[in-house]
This record gives structure tokens, C-alpha cells and sequence, in this order.
């Protein structure tokens, strides 16, 4: 299972998608349920710079990553979401970690993923 979302011990969310379509998905899905997003916990596979843009900014305050990159640490710092990991590894092959940059504020960032995604 690549993205997994809990209610306490409940699991209300999954996706099996690629790269940050589960991270879009799940936030249709929070526009559709009555859930308040500090109170889940989400776990993936990856967890790089453009994941952990979208988890903040979709107000999940704790995640847990098998792998996660430095750069996706340095922005759960800033945005006061707590992350865990397996293994924290330098970087991620994945063009999203280059393309973000750390100058760029949270809706900056989110707009590009967003335009990436073909969402606008």
C-alpha cells in the first residue's frame, strides 16, 4: 500500500496511486468527509519535498515515511508537521525535488504541484 490514511487506529483513506496523485486525491476526499485533518495520521512509501508540501498543506500534523528525503524534513520543520521515517536518505530521484525550491512558500509550492498534477 503506497498511501494510508488513519483516524486514530481506523483507516478511512488508501490510495495505490504513483508519484503525488494519492496526496491530490486525499484531499478530495477531505473536501467530501467531515474530518478534521490534524487529528489523522498518514503513512507512505515516499515521502519527498513535494509530498510533504501537500501533507502540511492539507493540515495533517503527523506523518510517517519508509523513506524520507532531507528536503521533505526541512519543510515538515517549517510547517510544523511531524514526521517519521525507516531510513531519511539526502534526496529522492524525483524531478518535484528540484523543481521546489526552499525560497518558495507553501501555496508557491502547492500551486506548482498543482499545475504539474494538471489540476490547474
Amino acid at each position: 500500500m503506497n498511501c494510508t490514511v488513519k483516524k486514530a487506529e481506523e483507516i478511512i483513506f488508501t490510495s495505490e496511486g504513483k508519484w503525488l496523485y494519492p496526496l491530490f486525491e486525499l484531499e478530495d476526499f477531505l473536501k467530501d468527509h467531515e474530518y478534521n485533518p490534524a487529528k489523522l495520521i498518514l503513512e507512505d512509501k515516499i515521502i519527498g519535498r513535494g509530498a510533504a508540501v501537500l501533507i502540511a498543506r492539507l493540515g495533517i500534523r503527523k506523518c510517517h515515511g519508509r523513506l524520507v528525503s532531507r528536503k521533505a524534513f526541512l519543510v515538515s520543520e517549517r510547517e510544523g508537521l511531524e514526521i517519521s521515517w525507516d531510513e531519511l536518505v539526502d534526496s529522492i530521484e524525483c524531478q518535484t525535488e528540484i523543481a521546489l525550491h526552499d525560497r518558495m512558500t507553501l501555496e508557491e509550492s502547492y500551486t506548482e504541484l498543482a499545475r504539474r498534477a494538471g489540476r490547474l
